[in-house]
């Protein structure tokens, strides 16, 4: 196994990680998604092994004694777990693919300790920009409690979790191919074949 095929991309909720990971797939035909596994309801047009793999909470925990699922967090406000499903890496990488994961803090550590990832944290603008995102893609209208809450939380990422991260970058409102490009930067010189 290259110690060279796994990518972090995090940050808070609307800083455009998935926007990132999504181009990087585009752009270099070498570079997949790693599809996490979770036990919240399939939205419609989703896919199975396609978006995430669905798994109910009792199977999920199955999963996670076989050491399938070798790290995972749980979101007690929806009763919902996420974790990295290691069948899904583990065959990308024999394929000889890039795998870029969108996690949070315990999973970007645990890919960069068991498959040296190179971790990017994707930083906002600024909060205020970050809101508006936020309420921009929300399906239902987001409560002013609520975006108190995701922006304490997006506040203590930036604090706490960011420093930790090989590289931060800012995804500025309009500018997603620059940021694209940097993250391309970055992983050119960190070694990755992307093409």
């Amino acid at each position: 196994m290259s110690a060279k095929q796994v990518v972090v991309i995090a940050g808070p909720a609307g800083s455009g990680k998935d926007s990132i990971a999504r181009e990087l797939v585009k752009r270099c035909p070498n570079v997949t998604l790693m599809v996490t596994a979770t036990t919240r309801v399939r939205r419609v047009g989703e896919k199975e092994a396609e978006n995430y793999y669905f798994f109910t909470n009792e199977a999920f925990l199955k999963q996670l004694a076989a050491g399938n699922i070798p790290e995972h967090y749980y979101r007690g406000i929806t009763d919902t777990y996420y974790g990295t499903y290691k069948p899904d890496i583990e065959q990308k990488i024999a394929s000889g693919k890039i795998v870029v994961a969108v996690v949070q803090i315990v999973g970007a550590k645990y890919l960069k300790e068991h498959y040296g990832a190179t971790t990017i944290f994707i930083m906002p603008p600024s909060l205020d920009t970050l809101e508006k995102r936020v309420r921009d893609r929300a399906r239902a209208p987001v409560s002013d409690i609520e975006w108190k809450e995701r922006a304490e939380f997006a506040k203590r990422e930036i604090a706490d979790e960011a420093p930790w991260y090989d590289y931060r970058i800012s995804n500025e409102d309009g500018k997603l191919d620059h940021a694209t490009e940097e993250v391309v930067a970055i992983l050119k010189k960190e070694g990755y074949t992307l093409q």
